[in-house]
């Protein structure tokens, strides 16, 4: 337990979109908050592809051996900090990391693998897609955030992009796939309740790296890993006790896949993401979210073997615009933006 708590109030958007904020400009801090979103989506991705790989495997089993490992490579990055980081730890910080490793992690990736395998990856990634409209919505409310007004024409397009894509991809799957009706629906609803999981993490992770800017967005991330792994430990038991049987190259394809995600998608990704939650509002941080679907298209093309569609472009296109539509908003937002000193972000 830390014993002198820093009670840091987090800074209002419109002071951290305004001018110079800690020696850096607009332009920069803009650049850099979507560089390390790009990263962080195009490790990101990576998780629609595990679950096409591992389809001999229960999501309870790839969210156990994914946030197990996950858990592990945490806690030996985080090793020779652990007496530090913990000084700066309370227990509203501890019980903050429980329900976000649940919901961003645990929750979200169960949903998520179950959705892929029930209800395909096109039709997931719609859904999932819907994640930058409902941030950003939400994020709208905030102190200094650009009116909804603004942001509509962006968000619209970004929506119709997510929109081509998912229609592109359910017309397909439904040419090649007849599959049992009730599967495909209950996998939908599970991807709305991947939506639903993410989109409250996403909003509780940025606002509290808002609150504790003593705490380095690489350790909160270390720090998710292990209590993550941690959760994870409750999944073992029912997701490996009684399984099929898998001969030695399944399972070694099973550990490899999902060491290599735990490390490059929780591990890195994560440490991206939160990088980037301190230099970009909540409601350009929802657009960012944009980057994760454009990459689980991208890897899926190279896993088919095949060119994207004509309305697979234009749905791209159309994501992408919106994105960088956004980004100038809050660019021409923050040279004009007047600081708030007694506005407070977050509850």
């Amino acid at each position: 337990m830390r014993r002198d708590a820093v009670k840091t109030k987090p800074a209002p958007y419109s002071i951290l979109l305004a001018g110079k904020t800690n020696g850096f400009d607009m332009r920069g801090k803009m650049v850099k908050g979507v560089g390390n979103s790009l990263g962080a989506g195009a490790l990101w991705g990576l998780v629609f592809l595990a679950p096409l790989l591992l389809k001999d495997f229960t999501p309870l089993q790839l969210a156990a051996a994914r946030y197990l490992a996950y858990g592990v490579v945490a806690a030996v990055l985080l090793l020779s900090r652990w007496r530090m980081v913990l000084h700066q730890m309370s227990g509203a910080e501890w019980r903050a990391l429980v329900w976000l490793s649940m919901l961003g992690n645990i929750l979200y990736y169960v949903l998520l693998a179950t959705a892929v395998q029930w209800a395909g990856g096109a039709s997931t990634a719609l859904i999932i897609g819907l994640l930058p409209l409902v941030v950003t919505l939400i994020g709208a409310r905030d102190s200094g955030a650009l009116r909804f007004k603004k942001l509509a024409p962006p968000l619209l397009l970004s929506l119709f992009g997510v929109a081509l894509v998912g229609v592109d991809g359910i017309l397909a799957e439904a040419g090649v796939q007849t599959g049992n009706v009730a599967l495909r629906i209950a996998g939908l609803v599970c991807a709305c309740g991947a939506l639903a999981s993410w989109s409250v993490y996403s909003i509780g992770n940025s606002r509290w790296l808002l609150r504790r800017p003593d705490i380095s967005s690489h350790d909160w991330s270390l720090l998710t890993g292990i209590v993550t792994g941690a959760l994870a430990l409750l999944l073992v038991i029912p997701g490996f006790w009684a399984a099929p049987q898998h001969a030695n190259p399944a399972w070694l394809r099973f550990w490899s896949v999902n060491v290599g995600v735990a490390v490059l998608a929780s591990v890195v990704g994560n440490a991206f993401w939160n990088r980037a939650s301190r230099l970009l509002p909540l409601t350009l941080m929802g657009q960012m979210i944009v980057f994760e679907t454009l990459f689980a298209l991208l890897y899926g093309f190279l896993w088919e073997q095949r060119m994207p569609s004509t309305l697979e472009v234009v749905a791209i296109v159309c994501l992408v615009s919106g994105v960088l539509w956004c980004a100038s908003l809050h660019r021409g937002h923050g040279a004009h933006a007047v600081p708030q000193s007694k506005t407070a972000v977050g509850s």
